[in-house]
């Protein structure tokens, strides 16, 4: 396996703990603490990603020599690797939750290719850190599953994200209770590689902040900027608003994403919010099926929904108040944080905008379109619509007779498709009328929105399908997801399946309706 170039100028340039043992602790004045991952009995690479090992410089013959699967399942690591675990804090489900850290992440390295291009390697379910608290630093193959295509199922939505290298069996059994409910179960562990330049997130600000480390929280931020942020110049003050305010410009952009292609975090918590504006850690989440601005995926936020579909704009903006609060001893006044927060809105609000009209086959959002979106979402929420099926189908409504028949396949209940029929012609005929004033011939108009509104999602069910199939040895539709999501705004003849709503079966069962924060 051919090697590559390390620099890890996390470890290099920032304060460590000083303490090697893996014990859990409280770690102060220190970003991170080195750790070596824990052996697993028998790695077995079951999946991995073509387009990533090229990002990283891997290809098909290092991917499977058997020291590719020892150094991602944390058996061995190859020259210039220093792993580590990283310091942070959070607020979880609104309330400061002090040190929590990497407790079941640990970082192998980062490396530099030539062009400068930076990727941080990570495995999560390596083994224990000092910050596990009482867990044992594993992950189980269902969790690794679901991050692993969706990380890469997100990059080809065009989703900032995070990314997967591959998937790794470990041979062993790691016992979960998935509900917290007094029943846990063991169940195949697994360890994903996942990649990012950078993994950074707001809770690493916040936890010193939070003990007054001021030095330390200096330190970190404008080794973030220098970093992370190297198009940022000027003089510290001037660079540093500057570094705020592109942070939460991308943020707003992230979660634009998110809600074009209906996609819920599940847990965005300030220590699961990445400071370059990617989806990171993937929980809980989940994809809206019938359109539900109330709907969690996440079983732990069942009783507030405060993760909520409809409510990510505004958590996102709350995080980034929590950002802003741990970063004022740095700034040293409010102003530059407070106009950033401020920019958060209005980038949020254009870029929804932009991303509703083109979802809509419009050039651009006008004044009434947004009553003509409220109407539509009102609608779509009350007549249990799926939300992916109908922006696809009505690319491809007659503008000069419009109907509902061509859209019906995307309800879920023919008794509210039937007590709705009025609505929602009413609602064709306004959005007919409007979308003939862009001029745009049929094919223009259905490139342009099939552009935008996917034909593939990896929809909570489909990943519980290739789940259940790899608990019984079978891998193949993890192969099969991971090459029908590379393609998600095409139409694969043969693959229809992929693309059909949410089944009865479906509705109810665990993974496929709601998950829990365990692994």
């Amino acid at each position: 396996m051919k090697s590559l170039a390390f620099d890890n100028r996390f470890v290099h340039e920032l304060p460590g703990d000083p303490e090697p043992s893996p014990h859990v602790r409280q770690v102060h004045g220190a970003c991170y603490s080195r750790v070596m991952p824990t052996p697993v009995r028998a790695p077995q690479l079951i999946a991995w990603s073509p387009e990533v090992a090229a990002l990283v410089g891997f290809d098909e013959a290092d991917v499977r020599s058997p020291e590719f699967a020892a150094v991602f399942a944390g058996n061995a690591l190859m020259p210039g690797m220093e792993p580590y675990a990283a310091c942070y804090g959070g607020h979880q489900f609104g309330n400061w939750a002090g040190q929590l850290g990497d407790g079941r992440a640990i970082t192998l390295g980062e490396t530099v290719k030539v062009g400068g291009e930076r990727w941080e390697l990570q495995l999560k379910g390596a083994g224990p850190t000092p910050y596990s608290r009482r867990a044992d630093g594993r992950a189980v193959l269902r969790s690794s599953i679901r991050e692993f295509l969706c990380s890469e199922a997100m990059h080809h939505l065009g989703v900032p994200t995070s990314r997967a290298l591959c998937l790794v069996l470990t041979g062993e059994e790691v016992v979960r209770d998935m509900f917290y409910d007094g029943h846990p179960r063991a169940e195949p562990g697994a360890v994903v590689c996942r990649v990012s330049p950078s993994f950074i997130r707001f809770g690493n600000f916040e936890i010193f902040a939070s003990r007054g480390d001021e030095a330390v929280l200096t330190q970190l931020v404008d080794f973030t900027i220098a970093r992370d942020f190297p198009e940022l110049a000027g003089p510290p003050e001037a660079r540093r608003a500057e570094w705020f305010r592109t942070v939460c410009e991308r943020t707003a952009r992230l979660i634009a994403h998110w809600m074009r292609v209906g996609f819920v975090h599940g847990v965005m918590n300030t220590d699961n919010m990445s400071i370059l504006g990617l989806t990171i850690d993937y929980g809980p989440y989940g994809w809206i099926d019938n359109f539900d601005p109330g709907w969690t995926p996440n079983t732990t936020d069942a009783g507030g929904r405060r993760y909520r579909f409809g409510n990510q704009p505004h958590i996102a903006h709350w995080n980034l108040l929590q950002l802003a609060n741990a970063l004022y001893p740095v700034f040293g006044a409010a102003e530059p944080l407070r106009a950033s927060l401020e920019h958060y809105a209005e980038v949020y609000d254009d870029e929804s905008s932009r991303m509703l009209a083109a979802k809509l086959g419009f050039e651009e959002f006008r004044d009434g379109d947004a009553g003509l979106v409220d109407t539509l979402h009102q609608l779509l929420t009350r007549a249990e619509v799926d939300m992916t099926i109908f922006f696809r189908k009505l690319a491809s409504i007659d503008l000069d007779a419009p109907a509902l028949d061509p859209l019906r396949e995307a309800f879920y209940s023919e008794e509210k498709a039937a007590s709705s029929e009025a609505e929602f012609e009413a609602w064709l005929a306004t959005y007919a009328a409007r979308a003939r004033s862009e001029g745009m011939t049929a094919d223009e108009r259905r490139a342009r929105m099939n552009a935008v509104n996917p034909r593939y999602v990896l929809r909570n069910y489909l990943a519980q399908e290739a789940i259940d199939a790899a608990e019984q040895g079978d891998y193949g539709l993890i192969a099969e997801l991971l090459d029908v999501m590379r393609r998600p705004y095409a139409d694969q003849p043969g693959r229809e399946r992929f693309a059909a709503k949410r089944p009865d079966w479906a509705r109810q069962r665990a993974g496929c309706s709601m998950l829990s924060c365990s692994s």
